[in-house]
């Protein structure tokens, strides 16, 4: 399969995040890691992807009044998400190897 680094770095924020990532969380853990800005939307459909292909799953809270009635889409990594990105770390640390920074 092979993440790509939008991909990955959203894996890693939830992991990092664990039972607190949801959507808006995950884009503040991205924007603080990274120094770039992105768009929630961004992060939402990022997560919709890896969801898609079995690599986060998510829960919605129930409904609350105080959101306007609206619950909260919280994600995790599934064990295949988990495997995912060891698999990433192992191929960029075996790139790595014998690369002399300039």
């Amino acid at each position: 399969m092979g993440l790509g680094n939008l991909q990955q770095m959203t894996m890693l924020a939830v992991a990092r995040l664990g039972e607190n990532a949801f959507a808006k969380v995950v884009r503040e853990e991205l924007e603080v890691a990274t120094g770039r800005e992105l768009a929630v939307s961004t992060v939402y459909v990022t997560l919709v992807r890896l969801e898609e292909q079995g690599l986060v799953t998510s829960e919605t809270t129930a409904p609350d009044p105080a959101r306007g009635g609206r619950g909260k889409r919280y994600f995790r990594l599934t064990p295949e998400g988990w495997a995912e990105l060891r698999h990433a770390r192992e191929v960029m640390a075996r790139l790595w190897e014998g690369v002399k920074p300039a």
